[in-house]
């Protein structure tokens, strides 16, 4: 099944579902810095309904072109720890020989309270097989939840913070991927509290904000704490939650950063993967009783 939009200049963009509950592939659109305001707009609407949409065959985006697509959609903002890839403004590389592996579920940089609201990554090598992406739709997680675990959800706080256990969360962890994590994702560990249930500020969803940059809940034991994520985390990922996309060289890919998780799938050995990420500033997430994240702890570590 398809939506057909029709733009101002009279071509039309199609709107085609991937899969039940999240994920479409917008085609007919060329992204550029120059796109006309109701394509954005078009473009804007699907995010927000099917939370990522997936563009096939964008070769003609460099860097440049990619960061100029990107104020489209609000105010690009760099990574917090890790330098942008040379010659750029804002584009975070995410290189399979250099620790880019982003083999966990996650959303992108709940360590700090005002997390990007969407994220856009270009697909630039990609390898022959293996190296897809899932994501978890975190509204259906949550509609799903049984009355008793929304309850209990509605009333969490969770510690989100860059100082994980990364060999512990990731599989096979080189030895240079670890120095990397040490020296350059957490040269500065932030500590941030978010509810577990927030309201979208666009849609008025609810949502379960998770993944593993959580490390507890406020009030409790860490075993508890584990426990209880090990349940609610497992609601976000199941099947029915998630759309699998298979890459190919010249791919981008929008997601609602404040609607998702996701998790690149680390199968492809010794093949090189590069992609490359920029990301549009957010809000601070509201709980349902009205009260905002707040980072609590900013600490440069001394090298």
């Amino acid at each position: 099944m398809s939506n057909v939009k029709e733009v101002q200049n009279g071509s039309a963009i199609v709107v085609t579902p991937v899969a039940g509950r999240i994920g479409a592939e917008i085609s007919g659109v060329k992204l550029t810095g120059e796109l006309d305001s109701n394509t954005v707009k078009s473009i804007r609407e699907a995010i927000l309904k099917y939370k990522v949409v997936f563009f096939r065959d964008q070769h003609h985006l460099d860097d440049q072109g990619q960061e100029a697509f990107a104020q489209l959609l609000g105010n690009p903002v760099v990574h917090p720890t890790v330098p942008t890839k040379n010659g750029t403004n804002f584009i975070l590389e995410l290189h399979s020989d250099h620790g880019g592996r982003a083999d966990s579920w996650h959303t992108d940089v709940t360590f700090e309270a005002a997390y990007p609201k969407f994220s856009i990554l270009r697909g630039v090598v990609i390898p022959e097989a293996g190296g897809d992406t899932v994501w978890a739709n975190t509204a259906t997680a949550y509609e799903n939840l049984p009355t008793e675990l929304k309850n209990l959800a509605n009333q969490l706080w969770a510690v989100h913070t860059n100082a994980y256990d990364y060999a512990a969360k990731k599989n096979n962890v080189s030895a240079e991927a670890k120095k990397r994590h040490d020296e350059v994702f957490t040269s500065t560990i932030y500590e941030t509290e978010h509810p577990v249930v927030h309201v979208h500020p666009e849609t008025g969803e609810r949502h379960l904000l998770l993944g593993h940059f959580a490390k507890n809940f406020i009030g409790l034991s860490s075993t508890d704490s584990a426990h209880i994520f090990s349940i609610l985390q497992g609601h976000v990922t199941q099947l029915e939650n998630t759309v699998r996309w298979k890459w190919k060289a010249g791919d981008v890919i929008i997601w609602d950063n404040r609607a998702t998780q996701h998790y690149a799938v680390n199968d492809y050995g010794n093949a090189q993967r590069v992609v490359r990420r920029i990301t549009i500033d957010g809000e601070k997430p509201i709980s349902l009783d009205g009260c905002r994240s707040i980072t609590k702890t900013i600490e440069k570590k001394i090298q």
